[in-house]
């Protein structure tokens, strides 16, 4: 009885060594959120920076790990951190889309990434409401990087990858940022210097027969970009809440703001240069009213660019994630998200004369009411009904959802930002886990999203 003792004891002893050895170090970052000039494709710009980077640093983690960010707050304006796609406690928590950090003050972040988190791409960003378009459109924004021990096992986890974060900036000839007028504001604003990870223009390495894995952020405030390559397809391996089940080949790509893809590129091309580009796409649709925005412009983000030497040859796995379909929903909840001119009465912060108040059921954003209450452990669906003449993509903090129709793919997979055409409906399943608090869901067209579309969720016991 003693050596068995014994013998549980020594191997349990063990087990405690190698799980604290495997265990990931605590992350610590420091971030500060101020204004800055930098060089951007070979122009001194004025923008707003992490650490005077645009994007900022990139944040790399572990499920199980302990992580501390401090931000500290350089502008002449209230900031704070929202961690898009993470699943972590809302307010009071971690992820506080209500928190305002005042100008010159900083705020500690602390939070453990759960044991089960997927692995995936997912991005940071401010989200003051009033404030968070002009303070992402400026720049403020960075990926994270979550890297699972499911992608060692798969084998893709060795494949040569790039982040390439796009934004977009309005830039006055001085190389300071332009004011948005109303028009940009309704229609949420995009300009004409595009960046992929900050850079204009960058090279992006495949070696001939290889691969090469392009993780895509859209950190755009507005723009929504229709991503092709030349001579060349996509093979899909993830969205925004990791791995999908099955890979697919997709021609072109539609990212909306706050999206996020991730795509295998194959070198199976003659070696030379490739155009990475994204596609016109037209946010508005015909006889829907009288706005009209035109179509964007074919823009080059980079190009892919063959080196010498063999890459790696073994094909793609034909299994990856396990995504495990959400059933039997307690209800179905519907949001028409709408718009009208004016915010009187709709809850809506700086609004002025003649610009558009965009709505969720008919109301604009106030942060004392709670829109949507929901219990916790609960599986419901959400109909987004768009009775706009643009699209909107809209946006659930803190808990996943799969996309059960129309436009949800054969196979369920996690996401936390799906769009709405204008004129359509979009359904999805979602269930409330781990945490309680308070949470929002918006319009990640952030002009929108500051002009009202937005609602607060509370998620209770």
């Amino acid at each position: 009885m003693q050596r068995r003792h014994f013998l549980r004891s020594s191997a349990a002893a063990t087990a405690s060594r190698l799980l604290r050895a495997t265990e990931p170090a605590p992350a610590v970052v420091d971030l500060t959120a101020a204004r800055n000039w930098v060089n951007l494709g070979g122009r001194l710009v004025e923008l707003l920076t992490y650490n005077g980077r645009v994007p900022g640093p990139r944040i790399d983690l572990r499920p199980g790990q302990d992580v501390k960010i401090r931000l500290r707050n350089g502008l002449t304006e209230p900031t704070n951190l929202h961690f898009h796609g993470l699943h972590l406690a809302p307010s009071p928590g971690p992820d506080d889309a209500f928190l305002r950090i005042p100008p010159g003050d900083e705020h500690e972040y602390r939070f453990t990434l759960p044991l089960n988190h997927p692995g995936g791409t997912f991005w940071y960003h401010p989200h003051v409401h009033g404030y968070s378009a002009g303070q992402v459109a400026g720049g403020l924004a960075g990926a994270i990087v979550v890297r699972s021990d499911l992608e060692t096992e798969l084998g893709v986890a060795d494949i040569p990858e790039r982040v390439v974060f796009l934004q977009d900036f309005d830039l006055l000839p001085n190389g300071t940022l332009a004011a948005p007028s109303v028009s940009d504001v309704i229609q949420g604003r995009e300009g004409p210097l595009v960046a992929a990870s900050g850079e204009t223009m960058p090279e992006l390495a495949i070696r001939q027969d290889g691969l090469l894995r392009l993780r895509v952020i859209n950190g755009s405030s507005s723009r929504f970009y229709n991503l092709s390559l030349e001579e060349h397809s996509f093979v899909v391996i993830g969205v925004d809440g990791g791995l999908v089940r099955s890979p697919f080949e997709a021609e072109t790509i539609a990212l909306t703001p706050g999206e996020r893809i991730e795509l295998l590129v194959r070198g199976n091309r003659n070696p030379g240069s490739y155009r990475f580009r994204s596609l016109p796409y037209a946010r508005t649709r015909s006889g829907m009213g009288s706005l009209r925005l035109p179509a964007s412009t074919s823009i080059e983000l980079g190009r892919i660019v063959y080196t010498g030497g063999e890459g790696r040859s073994s094909p793609i796995p034909a299994q990856l994630g396990s995504v495990s379909p959400l059933t039997n929903p307690r209800l179905l909840r519907r949001f028409v998200l709408g718009q009208s001119m004016g915010g009187l009465g709709l809850g809506m912060v700086g609004t002025r004369p003649g610009m558009m108040a965009f709505t969720i059921n008919g109301l604009g954003f106030d942060m004392d009411r709670i829109d949507t209450q929901v219990q916790l452990g609960e599986t419901e669906d959400w109909e987004f009904l768009n009775s706009t003449a643009m699209d909107h993509p809209m946006h659930v903090h803190t808990n996943a959802f799969q996309i059960v129709g129309p436009g949800g793919t054969a196979a369920p997979a996690w996401k936390d930002t799906v769009l709405v055409k204008a004129g359509e409906r979009t359904r999805v399943r979602t269930r409330f886990e781990d945490f309680t608090g308070l949470s929002v869901y918006h319009c990640h067209i952030l002009d929108h999203e500051d002009q009202g579309m937005m609602g607060t969720l509370r998620i209770e016991t």
